[in-house]
């Protein structure tokens, strides 16, 4: 296999600028900017989500709903990858910059869509932006400030994913309520002039030009492959059959692609994503752990507050309020982490204790059934997110140490792509797992009634305002059902999380950057590498 490289002396001598220190009191300002930004990629969907009923009300094709929030996650994970190896290349200012500016052009545009073919169009240029906007913000952190030191700041970022999960629904219900769905759009353009105008204020790093040359082709392989896979997650099972000819199809597509993809990535000067990375045994571990995260966080945060809403008959009007146990866990342990590792510079025992925690957390979760409190499912909930507060910023960590600073930004959108490449299988296998497991149980418990005369057309997409004006005895039935959906789709997720606890009792306790004197950039992911 050919070692990658970049040609010309300009990354060389960015790689040692960037190793310069900061004062606190600049990283803090630099921190602002990042947090603002961080803020609002995290916040799109939440809020978006809470007005689409208002939406398709107002534009109409329901037909076409999904491709709104399609359009959006398909450009946001193909073109992750892409603005990782652009910023290693060309400078992470210039493509942090550019990428935000995307971002609020889609926003705006997304706001004056007139038909749902518009809004799938402009939500799709804005999801371009977003795919920038986090591992920007991940790159950047990870180029000023030493893994060493990163725990005093993660706590920031862990407020924010908390602030995000539960105040986008309230936020994007308010504005839905009070204004229109089109400020739903709009309320990004402040947002984002703020962190525009913090980034390029605050930020100071060196400008870069690489003179190898972009590797067209192996981006172009890349984005076939992610979209395929995303395609199939999103349709598997909804709008095709798993084995149908179009599933099928975007499989050995999928596979094709990268396959291609691994062979291009062989045989250019400057690889997309370097093959070399995954040589280093830290770099793949902690892509599988992130994997699993992914897997486990997004179908959760599906799954929990549909329990909550049917079974336990929370409202769903603040539905973001309902994941807050998870959330108070997730937030409270990542501080708590941050600062244990800022202070001894260890972190190989936090990412086995957390893949532990969490599948006991899911295990937890799946024996909730019909005559389980809010208090102890809330309780399971502080489990599973504690369990995800060991491991959200310390796989991130890891994955930025194991590289040279020239590769931060590759490291960074990696790290990223897994875990959102784990989201969406998560979501579509907990989904399958949950509506067979539902259907099953109401013909277990009604017969044909379930599905026949019955008023229940479709099991698993059942609103708890539809629910209500059933007969008593398809409502208890129904209650049964999803209890039972949920005892499977965690049950299977601790079984997955199995196989984080495995990669994580193999890391290496590598010393993380600026641990010490006289450390290179490149002697962890040499060391951890060789074995």
């Amino acid at each position: 296999m050919s070692q990658s490289k970049t040609a010309g002396p300009a990354p060389e001598d960015t790689t040692a600028e960037e190793e310069q220190p900061r004062s606190p009191r600049e990283i803090r300002l630099v921190m602002v900017g990042l947090v603002v930004t961080m803020l609002l990629a995290m916040l799109d969907n939440l809020i978006v989500g809470t007005a689409m009923p208002t939406i398709v009300g107002d534009l109409g094709g329901a037909e076409h709903l999904s491709w709104v929030v399609t359009a959006y996650t398909l450009a946001t994970a193909a073109s992750t990858p892409i603005w990782g190896k652009l910023g290693d290349m060309y400078g992470r200012k210039g493509t942090f910059l550019t990428s935000i500016v995307i971002f609020l052009v889609g926003s705006a545009l997304s706001g004056l869509s007139q038909n749902m073919n518009e809004l799938i169009g402009f939500r799709a240029v804005q999801g371009l932006g977003a795919g920038g906007l986090m591992v920007g913000v991940m790159s950047i952190m990870g180029a000023l400030v030493p893994p060493r030191d990163r725990g005093k700041y993660q706590g920031m970022f862990a407020a924010v994913m908390a602030l995000a999960t539960i105040g986008g629904p309230l936020v994007g219900g308010f504005i839905t309520d009070h204004l229109s769905w089109h400020w739903t759009f709009y309320i990004n353009l402040p947002l984002g002039v703020v962190s525009l105008a913090l980034v390029i204020v605050t930020l100071k790093l060196p400008k870069v030009r690489s003179s190898a040359k972009i590797d067209y082709l192996g981006a172009v392989l890349l984005t076939v492959g992610i979209t395929s896979l995303v395609l199939i997650t999103t349709w598997g099972g909804q709008q095709y059959a798993w084995g149908s000819k179009e599933i099928l199809g975007l499989a050995a597509l999928a596979a094709a692609s990268l396959i291609a993809f691994c062979y291009v990535e062989q045989r250019v000067e400057e690889p997309m994503l370097p093959l070399s990375l995954f040589k280093n045994r830290n770099f793949t571990l902690v892509s599988v752990i992130g994997f699993v995260v992914g897997f486990v966080m997004f179908g959760a945060t599906v799954f929990l507050p549909l329990y909550q809403q049917i079974v336990q008959g929370a409202s769903a009007t603040n539905s973001g309020l309902l994941l807050m146990p998870m959330m108070f866990g997730m937030l409270v342990v990542s501080l708590v982490v941050g600062q244990a590792v800022t202070k001894t510079g260890k972190y190989r025992i936090y990412p086995i204790i957390g893949t532990i925690v969490m599948a006991g957390g899911l295990v937890l979760l799946s024996t909730m059934g019909t005559g389980t409190s809010s208090l102890t499912s809330a309780c399971w909930m502080v489990v599973l997110g504690s369990g995800m507060g060991f491991l959200m910023q310390i796989t991130m960590l890891v994955a930025q140490n194991s590289v040279e600073l020239k590769d931060m930004g590759v490291a960074s959108s990696t790290a990223t792509l897994f875990r959102t490449i784990g989201g969406s299988f998560g979501v579509a296998l907990f989904g399958a797992l949950f509506n067979n497991r539902v259907a099953d149980t109401m013909k277990e418990k009604l017969g044909e009634q379930a599905t026949a005369g019955g008023g229940v057309k479709d099991p698993g997409q059942m609103s708890p305002a539809a629910l209500r004006k059933l007969p008593e005895n398809i409502q208890d039935a129904y209650h049964h059902a999803v209890a039972n959906g949920m005892h499977t789709v965690f049950l299977w997720g601790a079984g997955v999380a199995v196989i984080a606890i495995a990669a994580a009792v193999f890391l290496r306790e590598v010393p993380l950057r600026g641990a010490g004197k006289g450390e290179k950039p490149a002697e962890a992911s040499l060391e951890a590498a060789a074995v």
